[in-house]
């Protein structure tokens, strides 16, 4: 809980409700149930506010539901179906938010190898065609839990379109977790050229914990990407893997489709930047928490340094994702992307 407390509060929870939900629990076990609780009370507050005509505190409501329901789901990977059960109901909360929001958003479909990857799409106000970050999610992260994050880029006239590749939030039913994410944000990209309200000539990628590896990694690899920003990312999985707390390499096990933790750690083994690093050609941002316990500075610092253009920001007091102290690098690094983007305000 300790660990957690910043993360949620920072990404929506209201403080009350982490509180309470901490003091009703005593075991693992009753986690699901206590958050999809929550969100519960907070839908509720969304429809009503739906029904007396209020669309703007609807999505607001339904947003904090959703990351309630997200939260409860985010590591219980040891019951798969209640898992799965509050999954289905942040995603309905979140995507009964995107109308109502200002700026709104729109939920998005892209091919992928048979497969679909869901994204959520969300355009500044006023402008024709803006640069769009392309949102890489974590091992426990999912588009449902990006709405804090979404409105510094949108706010400095960025589009921000937030997805689920394999082995996160809608795709982990489908596809496994996989290493050479390029290929995801390349069909990401082919779909943003698409997009006639999109400049696919100005693309950014940022990634956030496992997604800080997926985001450099693709960048090493995607010509396309003009600017890239890790965020608490690990250089080589494997030994943060090792040295992880037991719900983390378990929901890594159950989202590689690994049968054992041994085999997981194989899989692990891919998850590296090793020869990649020196390889991203693109402006690369690299922000850490300088107290981040899960993923050491260290990562970070080898990053920055073999990536040609490589930046580090360490955040002072920072635990992993510094989501602690977010005011010391959320805007800074927003303000790094809309520059490198030529983003039209801030």
């Amino acid at each position: 809980m300790a660990h957690w407390a910043p993360r949620f509060v920072a990404n929506g929870v209201p403080l009350g409700d982490f509180e309470a939900v901490a003091a009703s629990i005593s075991s693992w076990d009753e986690w699901c149930g206590a958050w999809s609780e929550r969100g519960a009370a907070h839908e509720a507050l969304a429809r009503d506010a739906l029904a007396q005509g209020f669309a703007l505190s609807a999505g607001e409501h339904f947003t904090r539901a959703a990351v309630c329901y997200h939260f409860g789901k985010f590591l219980f990977v040891h019951r798969p179906d209640e898992m799965r059960a509050a999954h289905e109901k942040a995603l309905a909360c979140r995507n009964a938010a995107l109308p109502h929001l200002r700026p709104s958003g729109e939920r998005v479909a892209i091919a992928f190898e048979g497969a679909t990857l869901y994204g959520n799409l969300r355009r500044p106000a006023g402008a024709a065609r803006p640069p769009v970050v392309v949102m890489c999610m974590g091992l426990d992260s999912a588009k449902e839990e990006m709405h804090a994050y979404e409105t510094d880029f949108l706010a400095r006239g960025m589009a921000t379109l937030a997805f689920d590749g394999p082995g996160q939030g809608e795709a982990e039913y489908d596809l496994p977790i996989r290493g050479d994410y390029e290929a995801p944000v390349r069909a990401v990209c082919d779909w943003i050229g698409t997009r006639g309200d999109l400049d696919a000539q100005r693309i950014g990628l940022w990634g956030v914990s496992l997604g800080g590896y997926y985001a450099p990694r693709a960048a090493a690899l995607e010509p396309r990407v003009r600017a890239c920003v890790s965020l608490s990312g690990p250089y080589r999985w494997l030994q943060v893997f090792d040295a992880a707390n037991e719900l983390t390499r378990e929901a890594f096990r159950a989202r590689s489709r690994s049968a054992t933790l041994a085999e997981a750690r194989e899989k692990a083994a891919a998850l590296t930047l090793e020869g990649e690093a020196a390889r991203i050609a693109c402006p690369l941002l690299v922000v850490a928490g300088a107290r981040d316990g899960l993923i050491p500075p260290s990562h970070a610092t080898r990053m920055a340094e073999e990536a040609p253009r490589g930046e580090l920001l360490l955040v002072a007091g920072g635990n992993h994702v510094a989501n602690n102290v977010w005011y010391r690098y959320r805007p800074q690094s927003a303000d790094w992307m809309a520059r490198r983007l030529g983003a039209g305000a801030g």
